[in-house]
């Protein structure tokens, strides 16, 4: 049986919402519960360090962000688009994954604010692109509930749909797995696999290292928070090279 856990305590006002302040001013959002903010940008590796730290990560945050970003997207592409579901499936996808996310998280400069540890303050690609993602769906979270959800949903107009002209004039939304498949199959005959080469990370947080061969050679490898997501990755690298 899953335990319910009783609200933490008040935490009283930390030298640390000195730092993210400025934050408030790029996304033009003054939080009433600064410590709301502060938590949304703490990642897990930084309460390793610091583990009498009195506010806990952003992971709580990150899913509730997640289920308000994919609403709000939904909501608006059922206004907004008369294509039937599987193309606005699409579309949302090529929206709310994490290059989307970590796009739109250092625009507004979200890497400027994190706190992190010493080893993951230096992470690059993949890594940083995924923590960038969650970061932003906590802020989501934060600004939720800190503020409502007309708030947030004007927050995500702003900053995250305004992503999908360009995603449809490029034809990003593409499935880069059926794309690939389409190509192997007709000048190739063949069908490309995919095969888990490596998982790392605890599991709540797997990173996800998957090859995509065409017969018995490996094309490219791709990295993701999950299996489907490292092998989209893989695909897209996969398409790069061919």
């Amino acid at each position: 049986m899953f335990k319910i856990q009783k609200r933490i305590k008040t935490v009283p006002f930390l030298p640390e919402i000195k730092r993210i302040l400025p934050l408030e001013q790029v996304i033009k959002i003054k939080f009433k519960n600064k410590n709301l903010l502060l938590q949304s940008l703490i990642h897990r590796s930084f309460l390793n360090e610091h583990p009498k730290f009195p506010i806990s990560h952003n992971e709580r945050l990150e899913f509730l962000g997640d289920a308000v970003i994919e609403l709000i997207v939904t909501k608006y592409l059922f206004n907004n688009f008369p294509n039937p579901e599987g193309e606005l499936t699409v579309f949302r996808s090529s929206l709310v994954n994490a290059k989307t996310l970590s796009k739109v998280a250092s625009e507004i400069k979200l890497d400027h604010y994190l706190f992190l540890s010493k080893g993951e303050t230096g992470s690059t690609g993949k890594s940083k692109e995924i923590i960038l993602a969650d970061a932003f769906e906590a802020l989501i979270g934060a600004i939720y509930l800190d503020q409502g959800f007309e708030v947030a949903e004007k927050f995500i107009y702003r900053v995250l749909l305004t992503q999908l002209s360009f995603i449809v004039k490029n034809q990003l939304y593409k499935d880069p797995k059926s794309e690939l498949q389409e190509i192997a199959q007709g000048k190739l005959k063949i069908t490309p696999n995919y095969k888990v080469i490596e998982e790392i990370g605890p599991a709540h947080a797997k990173i996800f290292t998957v090859g995509v061969f065409f017969n018995l050679e490996m094309i490219a490898v791709g990295k993701g928070q999950s299996k489907q997501e490292a092998e989209v990755d893989a695909a897209q690298n996969a398409l790069k090279k061919i």
